[in-house]
């Protein structure tokens, strides 16, 4: 009895944890195209303007590849009782590719090719991972194989937000590291940890411990930084009010 307890109280722990991922990764997938809490949406420009200007279409190709392969390595054919992240990665790879459709039909007619280009190769590389998945290897390799893919995609992603942190502390400036862009990350990546580690599935919580720290030290150098920016604008003001 006490056993079928603690077992029922670590699942719901364990659905809890991906279903707060969930949610979390679910206003990541928003962002490019809300102002309310992400400061500059890409995509709300793009269609004022209609024109992507000087926007790169690369991230949301990287995201594409990670969400689809996330999600193969989340099917039960893959692995089993760990659906929830196959749920996340579904809803990303449709957000990434609405958000790639989006730049081909208002990018210069150069970039809409480079962007074809990189949309067929991701697409047609991801047909690759599922047949040789499924057609050459058995359950037990296939999970091994896909999880390898899965967690190399998802720690260059979360490795993504080192250029931006590198600028933060050369600038010192937070203009462009919006909190709840760092928030959202952090929370996510912390809820999926979790949730790996319930399923003691290392593909899930080493990937998202990385995502854990990365975020961490983002909120804490926008902490910092934010303090230190106010500070610095005040200043201006204080001296020319003397003046």
């Amino acid at each position: 009895m006490i056993t079928s307890g603690f077992a029922s109280t670590y699942s719901a722990l364990s659905d809890a944890a991906g279903i707060a991922g969930n949610v979390f990764a679910f206003v990541l997938f928003l962002s490019p195209l809300t102002s309310v809490f992400f400061g500059r949406p890409t995509f709300r420009r793009i269609l004022r303007n209609q024109s992507t200007e000087e926007f790169s279409g690369l991230p949301y190709i990287y995201a594409l590849s990670s969400c689809l392969i996330g999600f193969w390595y989340g099917v039960p054919i893959v692995s089993p009782d760990i659906i929830l992240v196959a749920t996340v990665n579904f809803i990303g790879a449709l957000f990434q590719f609405t958000y790639i459709i989006m730049f081909i039909i208002y990018a210069e007619k150069r970039k809409k090719v480079k962007m074809l280009g990189f949309l067929l190769s991701v697409l047609s590389i991801f047909a690759i991972i599922v047949f040789v998945s499924l057609r050459l290897l058995d359950s037990p390799m296939r999970q091994i194989f896909v999880g390898y893919l899965s967690g190399a995609s998802l720690i260059s992603m979360f490795a993504s937000p080192l250029f931006i942190i590198k600028l933060v502390i050369r600038t010192r400036s937070v203009e462009f590291m919006p909190f709840y862009l760092s928030l959202s990350t952090f929370l996510m990546s912390i809820s999926f940890f979790a949730y790996g580690i319930f399923k003691g599935d290392p593909f899930i919580y080493v990937p998202n411990g990385i995502g854990s720290v990365l975020g961490s030290v983002q909120l804490i150098l926008y902490s910092y930084y934010s303090n230190t920016s106010r500070e610095d604008s005040r200043e201006p003001l204080i001296t020319s009010f003397h003046e």
